[in-house]
């Protein structure tokens, strides 16, 4: 199967995209042919056994053709020429030494749909390519909404991050955090989240206070390891430069010079949230990511200092609001289908 899609303005790059010389189903059946130019990289392109390809092929019902060094695709005009861009952004991302899984080729089909799919990735001729450099690996948008929400990382001074497990908003946050600490916009990483436990109570924890806190901490510790080098990570941390606390302890501080990140927000009160954003500092930015459905402090809901921040704080300047959906999760994507599952059923 498959090389490099290319564009007849390009003239290394060519993509021939016609309708099926067949009577019956030129209206609707379309053909592409495509052309790679480095072939060291059609391995990875197509994966073990070609199963990049058969992903593409099942999920936008088209079929692909490898014959030498072209690769034809062939099925509905839309489809032909959605899974023509996918193919193309994975070459992209493989030639800039990205690394090219099931779930970020299913994160690129579901983006195919957007028009600025490669220039997002690749840089287009005014703007240079969305992505955040972290000490282990370049990371790219992997569907519309991250497109959007890493464009308010680099830009606004608070940000809202809402919606489902799985979509990359914490993740995200902690990466654009580490690349501001790297490049010394900032000095200081500050992460946080409220001490509550997910619908069931642990009783007394052995240990002193970081082994106390530590297991609710854990996802943001996961995010930085895959960001950073652990003895970075471990090093940074005993300096002071990294910071890992419950929101409990940023009473009565201000965070200046510093990427401030509230995680699992929709669990602090009322009090807790306002507490918290008043700590914002010079020269800082604080991004607050939490998933309004899944309170789990008493009262729910009305009680949750996430729904009143963004309720009172939305649309004043400064602030940026971003809305994940499960169309947005990039985990597994029986993950999506399990949340839309949930949310359907109003749980």
């Amino acid at each position: 199967m498959g090389r490099r899609p290319t564009r007849a303005a390009d003239p290394k790059r060519g993509t021939k995209l016609s309708p099926d010389p067949t009577p019956i189903r030129e209206a609707r059946r379309a053909r592409a042919e495509l052309s790679f130019e480095d072939q060291s990289l059609l391995g990875p392109l197509f994966g073990q056994f070609d199963a990049n390809l058969v992903q593409v092929e099942n999920r936008l019902s088209v079929m692909i053709h490898a014959r030498g060094d072209q690769i034809v695709i062939e099925g509905a005009p839309d489809n032909v020429a959605r899974a023509r861009d996918t193919l193309n952004t994975m070459y992209d991302r493989l030639a800039q030494g990205q690394d090219l899984d099931a779930g970020a080729i299913e994160s690129l089909i579901a983006m195919s749909n957007e028009p600025t799919l490669e220039g997002i990735i690749s840089g287009e001729k005014e703007k240079p390519p969305i992505m955040i450099r972290t000490r282990r690996k370049t990371i790219v948008p992997r569907s519309a909404t991250q497109v959007t929400y890493m464009r308010s990382l680099a830009r606004d001074d608070i940000i809202f991050a809402l919606g489902p497990a799985g979509t990359g908003k914490t993740y995200l946050a902690v990466a654009q955090a580490v690349s501001q600490l790297i490049t010394g916009s900032v000095q200081r990483l500050i992460l946080s989240r409220p001490a509550v436990e997910a619908g069931e109570k642990l009783g007394f924890l052995p240990g002193d206070m970081k082994d106390k806190v530590d297991p609710y901490l854990r996802p943001l510790y996961d995010a930085l390891y895959d960001c950073m080098p652990p003895e970075q990570v471990e090093r940074r941390i005993e300096s002071g430069e990294i910071e890992i606390a419950p929101i409990a302890f940023m009473r009565g501080r201000t965070l200046a010079d510093a990427f401030v990140i509230l995680d699992e927000a929709q669990n602090t009160t009322r009090e807790q949230m306002k507490m918290f954003l008043t700590r914002f500092g010079q020269n800082s930015r604080m991004v607050i990511c939490g998933d309004p459905r899944q309170v789990d402090i008493p009262g729910g809901d009305s009680m949750s200092g996430l729904a009143d921040a963004v309720g009172k704080l939305e649309d004043v300047e400064g602030f940026g609001t971003i809305r994940f959906t499960a169309a947005d999760v990039v985990r597994h994507p029986i993950v999506g289908r399990i949340v839309e599952a949930y949310e359907g059923k109003g749980e």
